[in-house]
């Protein structure tokens, strides 16, 4: 198996001059972060094997990504970036690609406009196209519903967008094999039930995703130690491991992460 990899992810609110990192519980409960490239510089020297970066606010408000972060990012940080955020045109890709990124996520504007992943990928490649899906458990038995087992009792996710504030009524699963068949080539995947909390990642959500399709998936969402990375992919086929809240604040280090889960048998890039 390729080496797991480890990803750290910058949450952005352009909403202030230059931009702010901060972090959420359950996409509520904001708190600030940091500068974004001076964390993403810190994550490089560290160790990422990736950096995210996501404009948490761009499609709820309507406004276009963070094209002058990435450029002053890409600079000095030499790892993949990943950008998300109010990206809804092969045009607005590109405008992201040309400022340093190599790949970009959408949401909002794919569940939107299904077709808008097979324009970018037919443009830039699979490879550059990353669904992201932010997913809640629903509980309620509906026919046609793709039903996980937890410990909780059966249920089905339903993704959201527009940063977590409206629901779809799409179930999660389904919608990520779609997307894979329209040429998305990795996804991105979040438990709104998770995200802040330090519980772990949804084991069953993860799980149930990553034997659906056929790329890589990153795991995201209530991740509170190198356990629970260790567990995610002791347990799952996930290829990485998403995190925020314990990076920013200090409870790891990304090296610190990679030589624990090393010592304990998972293939990571040391």
């Amino acid at each position: 198996m390729l080496a797991r990899r480890i990803i750290p992810c910058l949450d952005c609110d352009l909403g202030v001059p230059g931009g702010r990192v901060v972090k959420g519980i359950e996409f509520k409960q904001i708190r600030y972060a940091g500068v974004p490239w001076e964390l993403a510089g810190r994550y490089y020297e560290d160790g990422a094997d990736e950096i995210v970066f996501l404009d948490i606010t761009a499609s709820a408000e309507r406004r276009e990504t963070m094209t002058s972060v990435i450029k002053k990012t890409s600079k000095t940080v030499f790892v993949p970036l990943a950008v998300g955020g109010g990206i809804n045109s092969v045009e607005q890709a590109r405008e992201v690609f040309n400022a340093g990124a190599d790949k970009i996520t959408v949401n909002t504007s794919a569940l939107k406009r299904p077709e808008l992943i097979s324009e970018i990928s037919d443009r830039y490649g699979n490879q550059a196209v990353v669904l992201a899906i932010d997913a809640k458990r629903r509980y309620a038995l509906e026919e046609g519903r793709q039903m996980v087992p937890t410990k909780e009792g059966p249920c089905w996710f339903e993704c959201s967008f527009y940063g977590g504030r409206q629901f779809t009524g799409i179930d999660a699963i389904a919608w990520a094999k779609e997307a894979v068949s329209l040429g998305a080539g990795e996804i991105l995947l979040t438990s709104m039930d998770r995200d802040g909390t330090y519980d772990g990642f949804d084991i069953p959500l993860t799980d149930a995703v990553s034997k659906m399709v056929r790329v890589p998936v990153i795991a995201s969402g209530g991740c509170a130690s190198a356990d629970h990375m260790l567990e995610v992919f002791q347990k799952t086929d996930a290829s990485a491991a998403l995190a925020a809240s314990i990076f920013h604040f200090g409870q790891w280090n990304i090296g610190e992460v990679k030589s624990y889960l090393k010592e304990r048998g998972v293939n990571v890039r040391l």
